[in-house]
This record gives C-alpha cells, sequence and structure tokens, in this order.
C-alpha cells in the first residue's frame, strides 16, 4: 500500500482539496485499495475546523466527496507512516521538516515538483481565487500519480 500524506498551513484548503482529488482520482482507475490518502497541517490554528468552503465548493461542483474531513495536525510520527509527504509551499516544506526531525528517507516534496515546477501551489487564503488552487492540485496530483504509476 501507497500511504500519502498532504500537507498545508492549516489542512482546510489546498491540503484537503489535493487529499479529495487524488482518492478521485485513484478511485477512477480502480486502484483504491492499493492506497491510502490523508491529509495535515503543520499549523494548530485550524485544528478540528472543517474544508474551507472555497475548497468545498470546487469539490462539491465535481462531485468529489470530503465528508467528514476535519483539520488535523502533522505529528512527527507521520514521517514514519507515509511514504510520500507532499506539502503546498515552500513553508510548508521547511515546518514538515522541523515537526518530523529531517528528511533521511527523501519523503518530503512540493507537490508541483511532481510536474518539474519549483512554484507553491497558489494559497487560496489569501488570493480568494480556488479555480487556480485546484487547477495546480489537479496538475500536481497528475503528476504524482503519474510517478507512482511508472515506479511501480
Amino acid at each position: 500500500m501507497i500511504k500519502i500524506l498532504f500537507v498545508c498551513h492549516g489542512n482546510i484548503c489546498r491540503s484537503p482539496m489535493a487529499e479529495f482529488v487524488f482518492k478521485d482520482m485513484v478511485k477512477k482507475l480502480g486502484k483504491s485499495d492499493e492506497f491510502y490518502i490523508a491529509s495535515a497541517a503543520t499549523s494548530f490554528e485550524e485544528i478540528g475546523n472543517p474544508v474551507h468552503y472555497g475548497t468545498a465548493e470546487i469539490l462539491d461542483k465535481l462531485g468529489i466527496s470530503y465528508s467528514g474531513k476535519r483539520a488535523v495536525h502533522l505529528e512527527k510520527s507521520d514521517y514514519d507512516k507515509y511514504d510520500y509527504l507532499i506539502c503546498m509551499d515552500n513553508a510548508n516544506v521547511r515546518n514538515t521538516l522541523r515537526i518530523v526531525g529531517g528528511d533521511n528517507g527523501k519523503k518530503v516534496y512540493k507537490l508541483l515538483e511532481f510536474v518539474n515546477s519549483d512554484a507553491d501551489v497558489a494559497d487560496p487564503w489569501y488570493t480568494g481565487n480556488f479555480d487556480v488552487t485546484y487547477n495546480d492540485v489537479k496538475r500536481g496530483c497528475e503528476g504524482l500519480l503519474e510517478k507512482i504509476i511508472s515506479d511501480r
């Protein structure tokens, strides 16, 4: 089983969007039983809160369920639990490395690395544009899935 944890600052906008978009992608391929996919925050600000209404609107339009998702915090032990810790931006990478204590196993990535980009996933908390964020997330998730499938 391939275990993926998507990570952003609050776990209400970008990382849950990536979590549920990726789950939908693997479901459509009939490979849901081959993956464990989740998301977490590097901060404590939003812990326990539901998915942001902007992310919910995008997922609702796509017919992708996010039922029951509440923001959770990234834990040091998550490094050993997951094969990939996929961060949305450089600050998330820095904070993830601080929380998990480094990256000896080379598991920490930025999502858009999987489409050969050093760009950050647009943060809709600041931009208000969840469509741009979705386009980044979709592109990055497609690249990640392609890499995983080609590496098998």
